[in-house]
């Protein structure tokens, strides 16, 4: 039951960004403006990015990307849809779809963005397929935070302010991993030298998801 619950909320998200489209677009034009302007000030003026800064550069537009995607996430919907979700459904099937969505989103995302950065400053990734497990990991990781704390922000006055203080702090330990283990796979490490860092952010997905499933339907009722 809680899964088929799920299932039919995914469905309901994906059908509602496909009818706003200009969201989804803005959020498309966001990483590529965002991309454009790092390629004009390194680039376009004849300096290489080294791969330090290659690496900082993108998980901070993933961040902020994350950010705008999945603010919108509760804080679009009104009260009388979500009084109505109320009387259908779990809250833990709310948040955990809410959860999924986010990741499929800003997995999406991150990897349309990876391939433009690639395109546009050079892809120096040696080891690829570390990089692009640890890009899942950190879309998991962004939406299941992320989620979360706009649950939380949604039911404040100003739940945009509230929103950037309370994911900022919370995003910083998660983005010193994975900027760490990126590095590892920028230098062509095996997966044996990550291994850790791999498993931490495992365990830092899944301790939210477990945190939002007991805890949301408190937020719920609230």
């Amino acid at each position: 039951m809680l899964l088929r619950e799920i299932w039919y909320l995914i469905q309901k998200d994906f059908r509602l960004e496909w009818r706003q489209r200009a969201a989804l677009s803005g959020m498309l034009l966001y990483v590529g403006s965002t991309v454009f302007v790092c390629y004009l000030s390194f680039a376009l003026r004849g300096g290489e990015l080294p791969v330090p800064a290659w690496n900082a550069l993108f998980w901070i537009i993933l961040l902020f990307t994350a950010v705008n995607a999945v603010a919108k996430g509760f804080l679009q919907e009104s009260r009388g849809r979500l009084l109505y979700y109320y009387t259908l459904v779990q809250p833990q099937a709310v948040i955990m779809a809410k959860i999924l969505y986010n990741a499929l989103l800003l997995l999406g995302l991150a990897l349309a963005g990876f391939g433009l950065y690639a395109v546009v400053l050079g892809n120096p990734v040696q080891n690829m397929p570390l990089f692009l497990a640890n890009v899942v990991l950190g879309a998991m990781g962004f939406a299941s935070t992320l989620t979360l704390v706009s649950g939380i922000a949604a039911k404040a006055t100003n739940s945009s302010t509230l929103m950037a203080v309370l994911g900022f702090p919370l995003m910083v330990p998660m983005l010193l991993l994975l900027i760490k283990v990126s590095k590892n796979a920028l230098d062509g490490l095996e997966f044996d030298a990550s291994r850790s860092s791999l498993l931490t952010l495992v365990a830092l997905n899944l301790i939210v998801g477990a945190v939002s499933y007991l805890l949301f339907p408190f937020l719920w009722r609230s």
